[in-house]
């Protein structure tokens, strides 16, 4: 019902790919991934990615968990599942907590700040910092790069997105209101914004903590139309053109 709001109130695409998503295992998430695939399966998409939080958010999953995951299929019906991380950017050096060993075992790589794990600096040593992690060959999507847990400068990220197939996030769940992320509005806004002036594709994410939560884009609606962000630069819409994307990094 979400996505099919979304697009009569934008007129643009039919989400097909939602790809930041957390199931029981991140700790404090509340659906299984059974019951997540049946939600993404229900609500037609083609391309859906379980990114469990990476080991420095308490209570999330281990070294364990990611090395078990060959034994989850992948394909459901016609729906590709993709198994991933949602990997913590740790500092302004742009470390992440994972090896890259295990990094490689994995189908998909997203890297972010979060508050309970992020070690600051200015604003130019953070954006370093999120550059440096935009540049590593193996992170696919930077979540909720607007979220504002971090003060960045967004032009030389959009710019190194656009350099290195990086997608840019701009994030469901930061925009609810419930959130009380004051500068996630304006920054997001800010984003897409530069990523219309320069060409550079984004990627919606739903970041569900619950199934039914998957594919809800309805914070991100506004904006969308605030900026007249074209549909062409959305990637949700074409899971060729996503997986073209995320296969060039390595």
């Amino acid at each position: 019902m979400v996505a099919l709001i979304f697009v009569k109130k934008l007129n643009m695409i039919t989400p097909l790919v939602d790809v930041h998503t957390h199931t029981i295992a991140s700790g404090h998430a509340f659906s299984t991934l059974q019951e997540m695939v049946t939600a993404a399966q229900q609500k037609g998409l083609k391309i859906f990615g379980i990114t469990e939080h990476g080991p420095s958010i308490p209570g999330a999953c281990s070294y364990l968990y990611f090395r078990n995951m060959n034994v989850v299929p992948r394909q459901w019906g016609d729906m590709r599942l993709l198994l991933g991380a949602e990997l913590n950017i740790l500092d302004t050096e742009g470390n992440l907590d994972m090896e890259e060993s295990l990094m490689d075992k994995i189908d998909l790589r997203i890297a972010g700040i979060h508050s309970l794990c992020w070690t600051g600096g200015t604003k130019e040593q953070n954006t370093e910092g999120m550059i440096t992690a935009i540049r590593n060959k193996r992170v696919n999507i930077i979540s909720h790069p607007g979220d504002g847990t971090a003060d960045l400068d967004f032009e030389p990220i959009v710019k190194a997105a656009k350099e290195r197939c990086t997608l840019l996030e701009i994030n469901n769940s930061s925009l609810n209101p419930v959130r009380k992320k004051t500068k996630a509005k304006g920054n997001n806004l800010e984003i897409l914004r530069l990523c219309k002036k320069y060409e550079v594709p984004v990627i919606l994410g739903s970041d569900a903590h619950i199934s039914f939560d998957i594919a809800n884009y309805s914070n991100i609606a506004p904006l969308l139309q605030e900026t007249e962000f074209p549909e062409a630069l959305i990637v949700n819409d074409k899971p060729e053109l996503f997986l073209k994307i995320i296969d060039k990094k390595l």
